[in-house]
């Protein structure tokens, strides 16, 4: 017979592995999102100035539309990781 505590003990436990992948999985994706905006669409724009991307340069191009690419990406990439880490713990629809 399996003591009650012990099972508690067993969901919390896995409770806490799916919460601690899930915040990685979003710190990843923030950090990148962040490196791909701010890094390379300010603090980065000189040095990527003589490459030019529809007519501007590189550095203006991430500021106005490639950081929202890169978003659109990330938010898909999530998607598809969050449902693989839902069947891994047991919890997907």
């Amino acid at each position: 017979m399996v003591d009650r505590n012990s099972r508690i003990t067993a969901d919390r436990a896995s409770s806490n592995a799916y919460w601690s992948a899930n915040i990685r999985i979003i710190l990843i994706s923030l950090a990148i999102w962040f490196f791909c905006s701010f890094g390379l669409g300010i603090i980065l724009r000189p040095m990527l100035s003589g490459i030019m991307v529809g007519g501007a340069d590189l550095g203006f191009w991430f500021a106005q539309q490639g950081s929202i690419y890169v978003f659109l990406v990330l938010i898909f990439v999530y998607a598809w990781r969050m449902n693989k880490l839902d069947k891994e713990f047991g919890v997907d629809e």
